[in-house]
């Protein structure tokens, strides 16, 4: 079940990582001893979804403190590795807020520093399982519906997403379990079809009821009247609550506003980022042409084509019906705000 899986583990002296590039056709793991390597693991998407990249990068001050030790550098050289893992994708603001964290306890030596590693991945665990049921409660509550519920989703955001459980699928989950789900549409996703591998992959394995559906007919589908909410994840959340998530989300919502059915993100607070006012200032990651222009590595536009590949987009709050943390939910489009409820 996806509950026991645990995409970020540390076993002994490194990292293993689920490489969620083979699911959902082959289940492997990458073993992780150096910077290079989770930096590539990080970067390749083989361990993604910012929770969980927020918990690699929490144990990726240990890797870098071991091999610094195995390898003589100074104490420079491994705040610059560090530094490396911090920056590796700049949207998701977990990973810095979980590198920052652990490296308040650097000075201590890695004993201290694998146990706030640690406490990162345990405490999203128990945020994920907190959240799945506020998130629950508000939706039931807010659809007022006794008929099981029809749920559309964006990306990846279960337990491969997370240090465990999930976010926006822990929802799912919950609601499953109280026996209110009716079917899910997971939307395909770009860039590496996140929804199509991973999320069908874990709703197979709760036995899930569910459609895959490309990212196009996201807003066909909510306003022909066949979806009751979406829930998503989410990679940063300004404090006025403008949320960057993968592209894509933004079309979901605006369906949702269009349609009157309610648009719930689910992301833990360290995805809050007080310290970023609106979505404007938000990085938003450009990956490489080649994912737009080429599929399986033939050229599928004109050799003149430039190809423009945001991996995220920005959701304004006003379109935001709830965001739900593990301390509730905030009803963000009614002008409950992050920055006020959160600090």
């Amino acid at each position: 079940m996806s509950q026991e899986l645990r995409a970020v583990d540390w076993a002994g002296n490194g990292l293993v990582l689920i490489d969620q590039t083979l699911l959902p056709h082959r289940a492997e793991t990458v073993a992780v001893r150096d910077v290079d390597t989770l930096v590539d693991a990080i970067q390749r998407l083989v361990v993604r979804g910012a929770p969980a990249i927020g918990a690699a990068g929490a144990y990726g001050v240990a890797i870098a403190l071991l091999q610094g030790e195995r390898e003589g550098w100074t104490e420079t050289e491994t705040r610059e590795a560090v530094a490396r893992v911090r920056a590796a994708r700049p949207t998701a603001v977990n990973l810095m807020v979980c590198v920052d964290r652990v490296m308040t306890r650097f000075a201590e030596g890695i004993d201290a520093v694998l146990a706030e590693a640690a406490a990162v991945q345990r405490e999203d665990v128990e945020a994920n399982r907190a959240m799945g049921g506020f998130g629950a409660d508000w939706l039931l509550k807010r659809v007022g519906e006794d008929r099981p519920l029809r749920i559309l989703t964006h990306c990846n955001t279960g337990a491969l997403a997370t240090a465990g459980w999930g976010t926006a699928l822990g929802v799912i989950r919950e609601l499953h379990a109280r026996g209110r789900i009716e079917v899910v549409y997971a939307d395909e996703t770009r860039p590496l079809l996140q929804g199509s591998r991973l999320t069908a992959w874990e709703l197979v394995q709760e036995g899930i009821p569910h459609y895959v559906q490309a990212d196009g007919a996201a807003a066909g589908t909510i306003l022909r009247g066949e979806v009751d909410a979406a829930i998503v994840g989410a990679d940063r959340i300004a404090a006025n609550g403008d949320t960057a998530n993968k592209v894509g989300t933004v079309g979901v919502a605006l369906a949702c506003a269009d349609a009157g059915i309610p648009f719930l993100v689910a992301a833990p607070t360290t995805t809050v980022d007080l310290s970023t006012p609106t979505g404007d200032a938000i990085h938003i990651e450009l990956r490489g042409e080649d994912e737009v222009l080429e599929w399986g590595g033939v050229r599928t536009a004109p050799a003149a084509s430039r190809g423009h590949n945001p991996a995220f987009d920005v959701t304004p709050g006003r379109l935001v019906t709830g965001l739900v943390t593990e301390r509730g939910v905030l009803e963000v489009a009614a002008g409950q705000l992050p920055g006020e409820h959160l600090k």
